[in-house]
């Protein structure tokens, strides 16, 4: 997300786009969630943007940060009619396709290394399962397990995960169990049967591994006050489903690639 425009230019061609879509800097603001004033100085280039606040942007003014962000960026093209901005924005989005028994055997490599740890209930399970989903999809630009998530509460939660969970259950390749941590009950899971590692990847494996070094000996509230932080979570809203494109605005210490490099 660097870029080697002034901040003035980004400013104007902020401006411009926002006008061409017929939005005052009320609107704009609002939808951003940040005051008229501030929206002011930033077209006039006297305020920064955070790499949240330009995403915000990017959606509400339907532009590729990237195109955007370039020297020579025209913004004529972004003011287009809404079915081609919307048919635009759905060409570039990779879309996640479940994978059922390559989400078992993630969930089962997972706790493979992380059962026996006392810490390791549902809470911070679905945290290292969320990471090592998004921050594959960083690094690769590829789905791992293809799982959604909802944003909630306590943090991302994988969709369909308790009838994935009863059928693995009913199956004999899990167990639940309740125990006692710190005073609280905590639901965990038990592995009943190994995972099939020729279904992952090395690279896989790798990000995997990574994720569990990293985080399996948090708590869970220090893991999930951790992810809310984490821009997908961030970004989207509660009860909605996380968008991976998102993981491309993280900033240290969640981004997993090194962009300089690329460029």
């Amino acid at each position: 997300m660097i870029s080697d425009i002034t901040p003035q230019e980004l400013g104007k061609r902020l401006s411009t786009l926002r006008r061409g879509k017929g939005l005052s800097q009320d609107d704009l603001a609002k939808r951003i969630g940040v005051s008229r004033s501030a929206m002011t100085q930033v077209e006039l280039g006297n305020r920064s943007l955070s790499a949240l606040e330009m995403y915000r942007l990017s959606i509400e003014l339907r532009f590729s940060m990237d195109d955007f962000m370039g020297q020579e960026s025209d913004v004529e093209p972004y003011i287009k009619t809404e079915v081609q901005e919307e048919k635009q924005s759905y060409d570039r989005i990779s879309v996640p396709t479940l994978e059922i028994n390559k989400f078992k055997n993630v969930l089962l490599y997972i706790l493979e290394h992380c059962a026996g740890k006392p810490n390791v209930g549902e809470t911070l399970l679905y945290k290292l399962l969320y990471f090592s989903d998004f921050n594959y999809y960083e690094l690769y630009e590829e789905h791992l397990s293809g799982a959604t998530y909802r944003k909630l509460p306590y943090g991302p939660v994988p969709n369909n995960l308790d009838a994935i969970i009863k059928t693995m259950i009913d199956e004999g390749e899990l167990k639940r169990i309740k125990t006692e941590y710190h005073n609280y009950t905590q639901t965990r899971y038990i592995p009943l049967k190994k995972s099939d590692l020729t279904k992952l990847k090395a690279s896989e494996k790798e990000v995997i591994d990574k994720v569990i070094d990293l985080y399996s000996d948090w708590s869970a509230k220090a893991i999930s006050n951790y992810s809310h932080q984490d821009i997908p979570w961030k970004a989207s809203k509660e009860g909605k489903e996380i968008n991976y494109e998102l993981v491309f605005y993280r900033e240290a210490p969640f981004s997993v690639r090194n962009y300089q490099e690329e460029v």
